[in-house]
């Protein structure tokens, strides 16, 4: 379901653009409908008022909580089910973030990722978005969503712009507090300047050699990153929002000296944040996690050389808590991916 279908049921319902507003915002806030000072009755229109039990069931019935498993750093990750039984992925993330998931499985198919194992299996609607973030402000507060769940937001875009105007709007969530990350589709520089809502961007990166990046990330445009930089770094000069860079650490693969002095020739002086991201581990997966000490070692030597750079703890690590994980583990799905030698 989008979000037009349902401001056009409202409409249907005879719902005025006020009266429009006012379901959404209490709906993508999680609010009861008759919030407020004015009472229900006293404000819209009596189809509408008719209408909206049933409709605030199928809005509920769009994200509902499967599972929750909660981190010891203050996470916890949700495994959420559509509403036609299809699961997806959210997190709840310490200081008032959410993750959320674009689509059911990706066509990107990251080697180290577990949801691209089966490719995309569909698109999640812009109300089925929102429906996330209802969800999760259920449970605690959300003053800011990234989309880095499942899926690839690039390849849903009119769903994600759309959710992203809403939650910018109605939705109460400051524009830079939404994020908007992509492995390099270029309509994303082209469509994100021209909204009302402009989100911050965050760009997969993972390596700075072009012919590792197609290994690493083997269905992601052929963009060299040296394009992708000075595309991000456009967009951050009209936005205002430094680019967030995404980079997963994997142990002997993009952890070395020579990747660290590409960083430094990309990055330096970029309006930028590195955001390094030690490997969460995925039982199957050929794939290891550089030592604690070692991504510390990498993230004050690129803070030292002009990156402003932070090392992040992946959230759910200690409940094996990978993204694509919670719903492959439900499915009883095994894996196996191999990656050559990056030498």
């Amino acid at each position: 379901m989008r979000i037009e279908d349902i401001r056009q049921r409202l409409r249907a319902c005879g719902a005025k653009p006020g009266h429009e507003q006012r379901v959404l915002r209490l709906w993508a806030q999680a609010l009861p409908q008759d919030s407020g000072r004015r009472r229900p009755e006293d404000f819209l229109p009596q189809p509408l008022r008719e209408a909206l039990p049933a409709l605030v069931e199928e809005l509920a019935s769009l994200a509902r909580l499967r599972s929750e498993h909660p981190g010891e750093d203050g996470s916890a990750r949700l495994l959420v089910e559509l509403a036609d039984g299809q699961t997806v992925e959210s997190v709840l993330l310490p200081r008032d973030g959410l993750c959320v998931s674009t689509q059911v499985g990706c066509a990107v198919g990251c080697v180290f990722c577990m949801t691209g194992r089966d490719g995309l299996l569909r698109q999640v609607g812009s109300a089925e978005i929102v429906a996330q973030v209802a969800l999760a402000r259920s449970r605690r507060a959300v003053k800011k969503v990234v989309f880095m769940g499942m899926g690839e937001p690039a390849h849903n875009l009119d769903n994600v712009l759309e959710a992203i105007e809403l939650l910018g709007t109605a939705g109460g969530i400051g524009h830079k507090n939404l994020v908007f990350s992509t492995v390099g589709d270029q309509r994303v520089f082209e469509r994100l300047p021209q909204g009302p809502v402009k989100p911050a961007l965050a760009l997969s990166l993972h390596t700075t050699k072009a012919e590792l990046r197609a290994q690493l990330l083997p269905r992601a445009p052929r963009i060299d990153p040296e394009e992708l930089v000075e595309l991000g770094e456009r967009y951050a000069r009209a936005t205002g929002y430094p680019v967030q860079y995404q980079w997963t650490l994997l142990d002997g693969i993009n952890d070395g000296d020579d990747e660290l002095d590409g960083i430094v020739r990309l990055l330096a002086g970029k309006y930028a944040v590195m955001n390094m991201i030690p490997y969460n581990a995925i039982e199957g997966l050929d794939f290891k996690r550089p030592s604690w000490e070692r991504a510390a070692a990498i993230a004050r030597s690129l803070h030292r050389r002009g990156v402003l750079t932070k090392l992040r703890h992946s959230a759910g690590q200690d409940v094996d808590g990978g993204c694509g994980q919670l719903r492959a583990r439900e499915a009883g799905v095994p894996v196996r991916i191999a990656l050559r030698s990056a030498a």
